[in-house]
């Protein structure tokens, strides 16, 4: 089974031990010199060996961003961890260790190859995210449960496994028959490929149980294909801001925490006849502010797309522009530099060279036309789309508080209603008019004067005011801190750095254009 080392001092991944492998396994002779000399980046490591190195702890791995093999055997391991940020990981080898669980692999999204061979790993868990496995190996385990196989059926991908040695293999005929048809994908187990005899016997002896299986699976994916798509519609009615308004949340959160409210509901007739009436006006007015959040919403995401597109097309137009112009004068200098170096007068070189020289502050003044153009042509562009996003942004506002008066109003005259309702039991229950059973001991309470009723239904209508009004100013504050936001991103000082390069890269050109005309050989006599 896995390796105990009882009696080695444990090593610290550090940086002496990572030159150390990365100069063991990288070019040697001249190449190797030169790596010595220039220095070794992390980052463009993509194969590391840390084998055979006492190594307690995975840490200080975090600089190698393009690593896509690393081997970490025969070290004495006990937990997985410090792997986050090898996002490129392809090929992991963590075998000959002391794990004992499977932990820690949650950010290797690009795992295809996973080692885990000689541990103490008891139970199969936490690879889900590993989607794009294709070889487990996690033979010489404590690995029981045959049953914890059906965990990984999730793996579409996953060709070959290694489970040899196990506990649950003692019994071998029902290992192997169990893993063949559980997991209907595998080519090869245990490092065999499977016979079609074996997969056909497989699938007969547990074609109930797999039938079963397969059923619940199906429901389950169902199920999981409908949280997602909940989950996708409320993110995209997050962004429009009006989240849990279509239909009644709004109207349900106002009673979370009205417990004078839910009291007074319980009046005769109430939930009968007022409450519902009062929810499906309710209701449909927070359906209009949904259902106008989310048009809204897609005409906000074309301005956008249009306006950035605009961007990116006049920035092509203006390249393109400076490619030509440049193009004609690349050639044009190639002539003018055939002709100098073939002709024998003097003077027509000096023509020849003065004319050049006059073809480039050309070229320059054409290249910084058109840059200041694109400037001009950036800044108009971003003026309109500002003027467009406000105008959008406070015409949204506009309507939507607008529905929210009409909330305001609803709430209102239902709490007229129920002051009114309320006021009219009080008298009831003073002149002993009202039954024991019509209202219940709650009730009661509140029903003591007319003040402790009104109280009542004042506290109830000022907790609905309350999150009518936290709902609009959470959209009012939110749609304009994105407004804000956008905005800043749209100036942000890329663009200015953009045209200070741009400007840079043109006397550059220039520049070189002059020292090339200067360094030219001029045999004319």
């Amino acid at each position: 089974m896995s390796r105990v080392y009882d009696t080695i001092e444990p090593a610290v991944i550090d940086d002496v031990m990572l030159m150390m492998a990365i100069k063991e396994q990288g070019p040697k002779n001249q190449a190797g010199k030169i790596a010595d000399q220039e220095g070794i980046d992390y980052k463009d490591v993509i194969n590391l060996r840390l084998d055979f190195r006492n190594i307690l702890q995975i840490e200080n791995l975090w600089s190698f961003s393009s690593l896509t093999r690393l081997s970490l055997d025969n070290n004495i391991i006990e937990r997985i961890d410090g792997l986050d940020s090898l996002v490129h990981l392809v090929w992991l080898d963590l075998s000959f260790n002391n794990i004992e669980k499977i932990d820690g692999l949650s950010s290797l999204k690009k795992l295809q190859d996973l080692t885990l061979c000689s541990n103490r790993i008891s139970k199969i868990e936490k690879l889900d995210s590993l989607e794009q496995l294709q070889v487990l190996s996690l033979g010489c385990n404590f690995l029981s449960n045959l049953n914890d196989l059906v965990y990984l059926r999730q793996f579409k991908h996953l060709q070959s496994v290694n489970l040899s040695q196990n506990p649950f293999c003692q019994k071998e005929d029902e290992y192997k028959a169990f893993t063949i048809a559980y997991l209907p994908n595998l080519v090869y187990l245990d490092f065999r490929m499977i016979d079609p005899e074996s997969r056909a016997a497989a699938k007969e002896k547990y074609f109930m149980d797999l039938g079963q299986l397969e059923e619940e699976e199906v429901i389950s994916q169902r199920k999981k294909s409908e949280e997602k798509k909940n989950v996708e519609a409320l993110e995209q009615h997050t962004l429009a801001y009006v989240e849990n308004l279509d239909g009644n949340p709004l109207y349900l959160e106002m009673y979370d925490e009205d417990s004078d409210g839910k009291k007074l509901n319980k009046l005769p007739n109430m939930e009968e006849d007022i409450l519902p009436v009062f929810e499906e006006k309710f209701s449909d007015v927070c359906m209009k502010i949904f259902e106008y959040g989310m048009e809204a919403a897609e005409i906000r995401k074309s301005e956008v797309d249009t306006f950035f597109t605009c961007i990116e097309e006049a920035k092509a137009a203006n390249r393109a522009k400076s490619a030509d112009a440049v193009e004609q004068f690349t050639n044009y200098k190639l002539d003018v530099f055939a002709m100098i170096t073939t002709t024998k007068e003097q003077s027509h070189v000096d023509s020849l060279v003065s004319k050049f020289n006059e073809e480039i502050q050309a070229l320059w003044d054409n290249l910084m036309t058109l840059e200041l153009q694109l400037v001009d042509q950036l800044e108009d562009t971003i003026k309109e789309f500002e003027r467009n996003l406000a105008d959008l942004v406070s015409g949204f506002l506009e309507k939507i508080q607008a529905r929210f008066v009409q909330l305001r109003e609803l709430e209102n005259t239902h709490s007229e209603k129920l002051l009114e309702i309320s006021i009219n039991m009080l008298e009831k229950i003073l002149k002993s008019e009202v039954d024991a059973d019509q209202i219940t001991d709650d009730l009661r309470e509140l029903f003591v004067d007319k003040d402790s009723v009104t109280n009542a239904v004042s506290a109830s209508h000022d907790r609905h005011l309350y999150v009518i009004d936290a709902r609009e100013d959470r959209i009012v504050s939110r749609i304009n801190s994105w407004m804000t936001g956008l905005i800043d991103q749209v100036h942000a000082k890329e663009e200015i750095e953009r045209n200070r390069n741009r400007v840079v890269e043109i006397n550059h050109l220039c520049d070189n254009l002059r020292d090339e005309m200067e360094d030219l050989d001029i045999v004319a006599v």
